[in-house]
């Protein structure tokens, strides 16, 4: 099993940029795919980012590419968001998952762990 736990989120004008940080508790973490997720009020869950195991296999929706870096530590047992250029559309709770999975980038549906979530809100 793993625990996460998001934190970095918080209150930023367009433009600006935040990192959110997922601690990962246990020794396992670095057999675990890791990814972001976010839910804007009134919307589903959507998928922002993932990262393999090792950290060599990366992937973003389109709405954070080249905006979005998603990056891990296996040594901290933590993972990383940064965002960079942030819109009014990028408030949302952010959320951290794990998935223990052969394949380098998760289905949605393998996801196994999720965190209780952070808050980002963009201003105009």
């Amino acid at each position: 099993q793993v625990q996460l736990v998001e934190s970095g989120g918080g209150l930023v004008q367009t433009g600006g940029s935040l990192r959110l940080s997922c601690a990962a508790s246990g020794r396992t973490f670095s057999s675990y795919a890791m990814g972001w997720f976010r839910q804007a009020p009134g919307k589903e869950r959507e998928f922002v980012a993932a990262i393999s195991w090792s950290g060599l296999t990366t992937d973003y929706a389109d709405s954070g590419k080249g905006r979005f870096m998603i990056s891990r530590d296996n040594a901290k047992n933590t993972m990383y968001l940064q965002m960079n250029s942030l819109k009014p559309e990028d408030t949302a709770v952010y959320y951290c998952a794990a998935a223990r999975t052969p394949r380098s980038i998760p289905r949605k549906y393998e996801y196994n762990y999720w965190g209780q979530g952070t808050q980002v809100t963009v201003s105009s």
